[in-house]
């Protein structure tokens, strides 16, 4: 997989996900396998550049490359300032976010609302396009709703706008994240441009992933929620692409380590008092459909300091493993009784 000059170690993206995709997220997916990884988006209001959360939504140190930084915004003008501001900090991609289907970006025209705007996505990919000097990239929609799919037209748009890689959701607007995600428009969109593309929605297991990169003939697919508290996916679809096998699920020891070295990270980037509470929705993902998971969930919600919420993760993980040395296929999880599974 390659984006302009930077070749990319494997086909698998990481998502960009509003409050998850933080520079701790982004560094542990990559160390299990990600080939790249792309920032929660940056809003294209220069009056917000100096805020905490922007600084450091932009703050790569210790990151490995390529760093990609989304922005999102409706003004061509300022969305070219906002490439500019996150080439400067460091970026090696501009992603451009016209895929987001939250009510309030879609509210201020930005995100997937903009693909009824198909004259304003032209101006906004050429100013950005034209204001930095490394690769820009798109992510998209299928179109705005089911009776408007416009993702061909969007698409060469974007090859003539100078576009490097283009990244498809493979629902619309209006679906937000209800029912299955269709690979068809995808496969359509692949024949139709040069630029590479890169399939994404509902890519939850290396069988999955096999199948998307054949139906659709896509340079590479970007996984999201599949690997909230499962960062180890990458390794496993990596594996199985390469061998036709199975790795071994990760061990209960595995995922303790990670949780602690994931939620230390966190305290470290955000602080102890907001990366204890940032922590809380990572740790629940990390224990979904354990033993017991959701009265541990409870209880950690309750936890204010952060000395007790390591204690509280390696007490949990340790009364696990005298259970079973693997966590449970995600099969073994579903079919668990209630009290099993959160």
């Amino acid at each position: 997989m390659k984006i302009s000059e930077h070749i990319l170690k494997n086909n698998l993206v990481l998502a960009p996900m509003a409050g998850v995709t933080d520079r701790p997220f982004r560094m542990l997916c990559k160390s299990f396998g990600a080939g790249m990884a792309v920032s929660e988006m940056v809003t294209s209001n220069s009056l917000l550049y100096g805020s905490e959360k922007t600084l450091r939504r932009a703050n790569h140190e210790g990151e490995v490359d390529p760093i990609s930084v989304q922005i999102a915004g409706a003004d061509p003008n300022m969305m070219a300032e906002a490439a500019k501001y996150n080439m400067d900090k460091g970026a090696q991609i501009i992603d451009i976010n016209m895929g987001c289907p939250a009510k309030k970006i879609c509210n201020v025209m930005a995100g997937s609302a903009l693909l009824k705007q198909e004259k304003l996505v032209e101006s906004i990919l050429k100013s950005v396009v034209k204001a930095v000097n490394i690769p820009v990239t798109l992510k998209i929609r299928t179109g705005w709703d089911t009776d408007n799919r416009n993702a061909l037209t969007i698409s060469k748009i974007a090859e003539d706008s100078g576009i490097q890689a283009l990244a498809i959701h493979g629902r619309t607007r209006a679906c937000l994240y209800r029912g299955d995600a269709e690979y068809n428009t995808i496969a359509a969109v692949k024949k139709n441009i040069k630029i590479p593309v890169i399939a994404n929605g509902d890519i939850t297991s290396p069988e999955k992933a096999k199948f998307v990169l054949n139906f659709t003939k896509a340079d590479a697919v970007m996984i999201g929620r599949a690997a909230q508290g499962r960062p180890w996916i990458f390794r496993e679809i990596e594996y199985y692409l390469r061998t036709g096998k199975h790795l071994d699920r990760p061990t209960i020891d595995e995922v303790q380590k990670t949780t602690i070295a994931h939620v230390n990270e966190l305290y470290k980037f955000y602080g102890e008092l907001t990366g204890l509470r940032v922590a809380r929705k990572h740790i629940s993902w990390y224990t979904k459909g354990f033993k017991h998971s959701a009265q541990f969930r409870f209880h950690m919600n309750q936890i204010e300091d952060c000395n007790d919420q390591i204690i509280a993760i390696d007490n949990y993980f340790n009364s696990l493993r005298e259970i079973d040395r693997f966590i449970p296929y995600e099969d073994e999880m579903l079919n668990k009784n209630k009290e099993m599974v959160a």
